[in-house]
């Protein structure tokens, strides 16, 4: 047995003055010392550490740098004696007869092995709920730069990342099942780089309005919708589903009280989805909805499609257009925007554009807004070059008499006979 193994063998019980010191050396030490003092570990095994201590520290200084220099050998010492310690802390929860048993039962390159393969799996957990933000596959090369960090770390460190990680990894796994009950796949939720609790949030909606797919963001707006309803708004209940492993309860019902939160704003009708989920900062992100550029556009078409009929009254015509554009460029509504006029709403008309002028823009966007997309290039093309022959001279005020105005409109626009 080696003078350094006699040495630890040989020291008794610590001193209530020493109780300080005692308390700062390696949990390792800590162990080793209670299995001699206890007749657990005997000379064979003692010597089997002191034979495996010092190849274990030329491989730990080879694998993160070099054997050859002093100071990295002095610094595999430490990795080695810290990496002992971490796994027989984690494995006997800090106690002291289990760690010696586990000291007696196993060899101390052993317990060095499985401390770093603690930490390679750590490394690799996610570190936040995003998915494609986080690393896949396992522990690599390029990740030995960060073990050669935490195979220093303490017990401490290690059990406050390991509890972080774990309840990160915990809220991606329950989004995953969650997501695929409703038949979308973990690819999916890669692709889309979306946060895992938003996945958990609209699984949670998706069940108290009784949907079975994860929805695209037109259904979603519907499940909206159908939240608001009066009679669902008294009764909402954002249940657990009930096949949910236990495992995952504890995240999913900690992510269910941010939505019980969010209820009041959800069910706020005086907030469209769109503004509410697209433009308020606090909800950006905050819920995830399938990006279906198709449904989407479909959806687009159709809500453009009615307005657009709605407005121009089934009139196709460049006079009828016109005469709805320039309307709604003189500051009108579309709700009441016209597409024929009166002698007398012609003549309240000019006087209104000579007022406060022509807003070109609303017209445009309008057209951008519900024309039918194949459309609206001609449409805008149709407006820009009425308005920049027009525009002097609906504005102008030496036509005080309102003649070349009038005439204009009843050529170019749709204008009543009386």
């Amino acid at each position: 047995m080696s003078d350094a193994t006699q040495s630890t063998a040989s020291v008794g019980s610590p001193s209530a003055g020493g109780v300080s010191v005692y308390e700062q050396r390696p949990f390792f030490e800590k162990a080793l010392r209670y299995g001699i003092q206890h007749g657990m570990l005997d000379n064979a095994k003692l010597d089997a550490i002191a034979t495996d201590a010092p190849k274990g520290m030329v491989q730990i200084a080879r694998y993160f740098g070099s054997e050859f220099l002093r100071p990295e050998l002095e610094k595999a010492k430490d990795r080695i004696v810290n990496l002992v310690s971490l796994n027989l802390e984690i494995s006997s929860a800090g106690d002291l007869r289990q760690a010696a048993e586990l000291l007696r039962d196993h060899s101390f390159m052993s317990r060095s092995k499985a401390a770093s393969d603690l930490l390679k799996a750590l490394i690799v957990m996610p570190q936040n709920t995003h998915f494609g933000m986080n690393e896949h596959g396992g522990f690599t090369d390029k990740h030995i730069p960060l073990l050669a960090k935490w195979s220093l770390c303490s017990f401490t460190d290690y059990q406050t990342e390991f509890v972080k990680r774990h309840k990160v990894a915990q809220v991606m796994k329950a989004a995953i099942w969650l997501a695929d009950a409703l038949g979308l796949h973990v690819d999916d939720l890669e692709e889309a780089g979306c946060d895992a609790e938003a996945v958990i949030r609209t699984a949670l909606l998706a069940a108290a309005t009784r949907q079975t797919q994860m929805p695209d963001w037109v259904r979603f707006q519907k499940m909206v919708a159908n939240l608001r309803k009066p009679q669902a708004g008294k009764n909402i209940v954002l249940a657990l589903p009930k096949k949910l492993p236990a495992e995952f309860k504890a995240v999913v019902e900690a992510v269910r009280d941010s939505v019980e939160a969010d209820l009041p704003k959800i069910l706020d009708a005086k907030l469209t989805p769109q503004k509410l989920f697209n433009q308020t900062p606090a909800f950006v992100g905050r819920y995830f909805w399938v990006e279906d550029g198709l449904a989407e556009v479909d959806h687009f078409d159709r809500e453009a499609s009615a307005a657009w009929h709605k407005a121009t009254g089934g009139h196709s015509d460049d006079s009828s257009l016109l005469t709805l554009f320039l309307c709604i460029a003189a500051g009108g509504k579309v709700s009441t925007g016209k597409t024929l006029l009166t002698e007398k709403s012609a003549t309240a008309l000019i006087r209104k554009i000579r007022k406060s002028g022509v807003q070109t823009e609303l017209a445009k966007q309008f057209i951008l807004d519900n024309a039918p997309i194949e459309h609206q290039g001609d449409y805008v093309r149709v407006w820009q070059a009425f308005i920049e022959d027009a525009q002097a001279t609906l504005e102008s005020d030496h036509d005080y008499k309102l003649h070349d105005a009038l005439s204009l409109l009843r050529r170019e626009c749709n204008v009543a006979d009386e």
